[in-house]
């Protein structure tokens, strides 16, 4: 892969640049970005490098510090009228965030510690034993590559992945890599547990019964991913994660100290600082188009940095099996004469299927369903 370093270097690589070629041989290593950062790599390749405008299409980092990222304390959450309390926090962060954290959740900090330490377990193991496990085929019950649409997004980010199925029928133990296997199953448990919790708040602040979230089905599916962001030479030209919005219900992010994740509000990029013990909640474009517009779905990102690696453990909320053919649409209850529908019904897999083809190329997969 090229190293740029003048005008004439420019046009040559122009001429010998060959995307998908090169895309295709990085990807035939199954070694990741860690594989490069491991090879000691000075340069970011081409096939990660960001346009310009991409990484500062917003003001800048700093002066999003104005706002005040919301933090929910969920201590006395079964109490009233704490419990009421909560409910309108979690209404007023979802309409004007999108995203949340939340402490005294439940979770004990052993747990997640756990969970932090198996994701860095086997993104560090052996290369030829993590080999086994890479895998573009959506179907595996367990899968670990390099970016999920590398093919089909604009530009790669800097961060490998494994992604594991984890509801709503728990894997058996040979479909998941031992050293992360009791981590996983573990935590993934807890968070079912406070996953249920999160969409009865939910459901209370659209003003429908409790369980109205759970009984559509939308704590029925569970997907946990184990992110890995190497430390990166360039991280000016390249990015983490790109901008984007989650394709789920909701999402529980757990992330380490490193930090790096930033919300788009009011046309501000925002980071989200680590706090211990604590975990973000962010709404995913299935609960924005059931509560028609109500709840947002934001665009965040994830920087990449020259510290590192960074680890985080991201659980989406979904219907559980990829080929469903369930039909999801706005909340009847929620419309009315001055509030029509804003979207077409769509099955889940159709809205995948668009979000595959796609890949996180900066647009939201909303756009597609929108009347």
């Amino acid at each position: 892969m090229e190293v740029i370093n003048g005008t004439a270097d420019v046009v040559a690589a122009e001429l010998k640049y060959h995307r998908e070629s090169e895309l295709m041989a990085f990807d035939d290593t199954k070694a990741g970005v860690k594989g490069l950062a491991d090879a000691g790599i000075n340069y970011v390749p081409r096939i990660f490098i960001h346009p310009k405008d991409d990484l500062r299409d917003s003001i800048s980092r700093s002066e999003g510090a104005q706002f005040k990222f919301p933090i929910i304390d969920f201590d006395g959450l079964d109490k009233d009228p704490i419990r009421q309390q909560i409910i309108d926090q979690v209404r007023d962060a979802s309409e004007t965030w999108g995203f949340f954290q939340i402490v005294n959740h439940g979770i004990p900090v052993t747990v997640m510690k756990e969970m932090l330490d198996g994701v860095r377990q086997f993104h560090e193991q052996d290369t030829e034993v993590k080999k086994l496990w890479y895998t573009r085929n959506i179907l595996k019950r367990f899968t670990y590559n390099c970016n999920f649409d590398l093919f089909s997004s604009p530009v790669a980010n800097w961060r490998d992945s494994f992604y594991c199925t984890m509801a709503p029928s728990a894997p058996n133990p040979e479909e998941v890599p031992q050293v992360c296997r009791d981590a996983l199953m573990n935590y993934s448990k807890h968070v079912m547990r406070l996953g249920r919790s999160l969409f009865n708040l939910l459901s209370e602040a659209l003003g429908l019964k409790r369980n109205h979230l759970k009984d559509i089905g939308c704590a029925d599916g569970l997907a946990t991913l184990g992110h890995y962001y190497p430390t990166c030479p360039q991280p000016e030209r390249a990015i983490g994660t790109n901008k984007h919005a989650d394709n789920d219900f909701i999402t529980v992010l757990l992330q380490d100290h490193i930090g790096g994740l930033q919300v788009l509000h009011q046309n501000h990029w925002v980071d989200v600082a680590p706090i211990p013990g604590a975990l973000v909640v962010n709404i995913g474009d299935f609960m924005q188009l059931l509560s028609n517009d109500k709840f947002i779905s934001a665009e965040h990102r994830v920087l990449a940095s020259r510290i590192g690696p960074r680890i985080s453990v991201a659980c989406f909320f979904t219907t559980g099996p990829y080929a469903s053919s369930k039909i999801y649409e706005p909340i009847k209850e929620l419309l009315s004469e001055g509030n029509h529908p804003k979207y077409r019904a769509f099955t889940v897999k159709e809205f995948l299927d668009h979000v595959l083809a796609k890949g996180l190329d900066g647009n939201s997969a909303l756009l597609h369903f929108k009347k």
